[in-house]
C-alpha cells in the first residue's frame, strides 16, 4: 500500500464499510477540528464514539465519551485518530485487540511501523487525510 497516494476506489470503499467510528482524541471544545468533524460525520449519519480519557463521563454531539476502545462495547468499523504520531502505536494496538477493520489517522499523523503492523492484521489504514475532507471530494 502507498500510504502517500490513496485512490478514490479504496476510500469510497472504507466510507461504504463503515456505520460506527470510534474517534480517539475527541475534544469537548467546539473550536478543535475534532469536535467539528465528528458533528460532519454524524451529520453523513455515521454514529461516532468519542474517545478521551480526559473527557470520559462527558457527552460531546450527544455522544457519551468513553476512556478507551476497550470501553466500547459494540462492533467498531473505523477507528480515527485525532492524536499526535508518536502517540498512535498504542492506539493501533487497541484497535488490533478490538477487532476494528479500519485505521484513519487524521491530517499530519503517521505512523508507517504502526500502519505496516495493522495492515499485517488485514486491518485498511488511511494516514494524513481528514474525512470530513475526502467525503466531499468523493462526493459521497
Amino acid at each position: 500500500m502507498n500510504h502517500a497516494d490513496y485512490t478514490d476506489t479504496y476510500l469510497r470503499g472504507i466510507f461504504a464499510r463503515v456505520k460506527t467510528i470510534a474517534m480517539i482524541g475527541a475534544s469537548p471544545r467546539p473550536d478543535r477540528a475534532s469536535y467539528r468533524v465528528m458533528r460532519f460525520l454524524q451529520s453523513c449519519g455515521y454514529r461516532v464514539i468519542p474517545v478521551n480519557p480526559q473527557a470520559a463521563g462527558q457527552t460531546i454531539n450527544n455522544e457519551k465519551v468513553v476512556a478507551s476502545l476497550g470501553e466500547i462495547a459494540e462492533t467498531i468499523d473505523m477507528v480515527d485518530i485525532f492524536r499526535r504520531s508518536e502517540l498512535v502505536a498504542p492506539v493501533v494496538d487497541e484497535a488490533i485487540a478490538k477487532g476494528t477493520k479500519i485505521i484513519w489517522m487524521q491530517l499530519d499523523v503517521r505512523d508507517d511501523t504502526a500502519a505496516a503492523k495493522a495492515a499485517a492484521h488485514g486491518i485498511d489504514v488511511v494516514m494524513d487525510r481528514c474525512p470530513a475532507i475526502e467525503i466531499p471530494r468523493l462526493g459521497l
